[in-house]
């Protein structure tokens, strides 16, 4: 039934209640094997809706008749958080579970006393998902403390490096008890591992031919003083086997470009890179390590977007071939070049009408060819298919089957200018049924965090747009000078501007959904979470501004403090630390002009808990502010319990309605 707005006469759809986003998603991180045997996902707990598990299911023989059977493994001590399918009935997993210690300088978090943290372990299964052995330890236990072993567990995790030309090896890459990066061969089908390689010295190993896994390029970083710092590209030469420096390649901390291989192309014999060093959205470049140069134009570009990468090809038939191009639109992309690629993407596109369409993997060739793809859109959250030999569609599940998309509401890319002109890009999520011309609701500036980031266009994996769209507000999601990957002077724009022009861009952000007719003047709320909860501090002490109130979740309160915790590392400060300056909002804590919610995690180490407690006690004597402090809640989406969501929701709800009066 619908309901009315209150002082506007529009009517909206059902709320999305708060279980619908507190509930674990049925199904979520599809991934098929190479050969197209099997798929792993994570899923809901069938006995505890609020935990995770670990699912496989054989899709050896499926015709499209029949949905799949599904093997499952609860565990009751970890919670599955991710998993990869493999070659050879394997799967990599990994899990996490809560710890409280002392950290003695170990990542993030408290350099003395305990911390409240999580802790995560890797394990290599099978599809049968009955046992989880550990190959990743190598026998590095062996005379080593058991503070060093937990500091990897907390701050390290392995990766795996397919060959996809290889039948049965992979390469796995792990930090060892020195924390240097080491390369082994590990043979799937036997288990036996060979070491390969480990960083030595100033280089790091960077790109491996994925034919054989031998090492391609290297990085280095080198100090050239008055916290310059230049990344270096590498490139081995085939003919003296050295690694020759490319100084085209080379970027520095002072202008943050990027440079990135993104692949080896062996028609040509030169190099995928990604940079921006020749325009403000990065591009596709053919680089030439024989001759140092860079080809005159570019491989690909896109005239609004940021290019990201190639697509190749990794079966026999056509390894190495280009495929594709990814870039950021508004949501990932995928240009497609492969004509039959690009037919299957537009015959999923039309079946699937006004949701995007993302082709994740494919295996096999003719009656046995599989293509694991999903679908999404602000309405929809993602679902998983699998198209059979390019005619049937076999549903494999939603993240959130009770989502009905009909009641929620519309996202849209759209810019708006700046007070100094600079042009920002936003997302505008309106309530359901609204329509340009109707009485203008109440608004919700939504900031990301980073501030090195950015929003999508997809559907709200944290759920907060469609819950307040569904409660009759519009929410804007502005991608704020700072805000990373839409353009390299957008970027750099925010250098310490924390408060100051980041800040006025929500600001205008507010200010053109009033002109616009989509927010009613002095009916608009800040709400934000990490940087975005320094947005939310930040617009709580800026009287004059166009917020009747603030929401800061796990935000940084204290500039000064994150900037010195920052400059600690050399490194870290050269890169990102001396771009964080501007306005500190607890030194300013006197000016609070508007009440404010703030909610904050006891197990967050990445900005912790006294940024929250600060500066709700310099301002409580106010009675405007409200601290919630959310129990075994870390700072990843990933790491909050259902009922992290549920009070959390539930406060911000309550605050919104009777201490904003919106």
């Amino acid at each position: 039934m619908a309901a009315v707005l209150a002082g506007s006469g529009v009517a909206y759809a059902q709320k999305l209640d708060v279980e619908s986003i507190a509930r674990v998603q049925d199904v979520t991180g599809v991934s098929m094997s190479p050969e197209g045997d099997f798929i792993v996902a994570i899923r809901a707990d069938p006995r505890d809706p609020t935990k995770r598990i670990i699912a496989s299911a054989d899709i050896s023989k499926v015709d499209g008749t029949k949905p799949l059977d599904w093997t499952a493994t609860p565990s009751d001590r970890m919670s599955f958080i991710a998993a990869r399918a493999m070659k050879q009935g394997k799967v990599f997993v990994t899990a996490n579970q809560m710890w409280t210690g002392s950290l003695g300088g170990c990542g993030e978090g408290r350099t003395t006393g305990s911390t409240k943290t999580w802790l995560y372990k890797s394990f290599l299964s099978d599809k049968s998902l009955k046992t989880f052995d550990d190959p990743f330890e190598g026998g590095r236990s062996i005379g080593v403390s058991a503070e060093t072993l937990r500091c990897l567990e907390i701050g390290t995790r392995p990766g795996i490096i397919d060959l996809p030309l290889d039948p049965e090896n992979v390469i796995v890459v792990q930090t060892d008890t020195d924390f240097v990066a080491r390369y082994s061969k590990v043979n799937l089908r036997t288990g036996r591992s060979q070491s390969l390689y480990k960083d030595v010295g100033d280089l790091a190993i960077d790109l491996l031919d994925p034919r054989d896994g031998k090492i391609l390029t290297k990085t280095k970083i080198e100090n050239t003083g008055d916290l310059i710092y230049n990344f270096e590209t590498h490139i081995l030469n085939r003919e003296t086997g050295a690694f020759d420096l490319e100084v085209p390649l080379t970027v520095d901390t002072r202008n943050r470009n990027s440079m990135s291989i993104a692949g080896y192309d062996e028609e040509t014999g030169k190099y995928f890179v990604v940079t921006d060093k020749f325009s403000d959205k990065s591009a596709v470049y053919l680089y030439d390590a024989r001759t140092d140069k860079f080809d005159d134009q570019p491989l690909f570009a896109h005239r609004d977007f940021n290019a990201t990468g190639v697509v190749l090809g990794r079966s026999k038939d056509n390894f190495g071939k280009i495929l594709g191009f990814r870039y950021e639109g508004a949501n990932p992309m995928v240009f497609w070049t492969d004509p039959d690629l690009v037919s299957i993407q537009k015959g999923l596109e039309a079946s699937f009408k006004g949701q995007l369409v993302d082709i994740i993997g494919g295996a096999g060739e003719g009656d046995n060819g599989k293509i694991l793809f999903s679908v999404e859109s602000p309405r929809h959250p993602p679902a998983y298919y699998l198209l059979l030999n390019k005619t049937k569609v076999l549903g494999i599940g939603s993240e959130r089957p009770w989502i009905k998309p009909e009641t929620m509401g519309e996202r849209s890319l759209v810019y708006y200018d700046a007070r100094d002109g600079m042009k920002i890009p936003a997302f505008l999520t309106l309530p359901p049924g609204f329509k340009k011309g109707d009485p203008a609701p109440p608004a919700i500036v939504l900031p990301h965090g980073g501030p090195w980031a950015r929003d999508y266009i997809g559907w709200d994996g944290s759920g907060w747009t469609q819950f307040f769209a569904t409660r009759g507000y519009a929410v804007l999601q502005p991608q704020y000078r700072g805000s990373d990957g839409w353009g390299h002077s957008l970027w750099l724009a925010g250098d310490n501007q924390w408060g100051l022009a980041m800040q006025d861009d929500k600001d205008d952000g507010a200010a053109w959904m009033v002109a616009e007719g989509y927010a009613k003047k002095d009916k608009i709320a800040i709400f934000g979470y990490s940087y975005g909860g320094f947005a939310a501090f930040a617009a709580s002490v800026r009287p004059g501004g166009p917020f009747q109130c603030a929401i800061a979740g796990a935000g940084v309160s204290n500039l000064t403090r994150i900037a010195n915790n920052w400059g600690e590392n050399r490194m870290q400060r050269a890169y990102q630390g001396r771009t964080v300056g501007g306005m500190d909002p607890q030194q300013n804590t006197a000016k609070l002009a508007m009440p404010i919610l703030i909610y904050h995690g006891d197990r967050d180490v990445r900005v912790p808990l006294f940024h929250a407690t600060d500066f709700y006690n310099a301002v409580k004597g106010t009675g405007r502010a409200k601290l919630l402090v959310l129990k075994d809640m870390g700072h990843q989406g990933i790491l909050w319990t259902a009922d992290n969501h549920r009070e959390s929701l539930k406060a911000m709800e309550e605050f919104l309605h009777n201490d904003c009066k919106m």
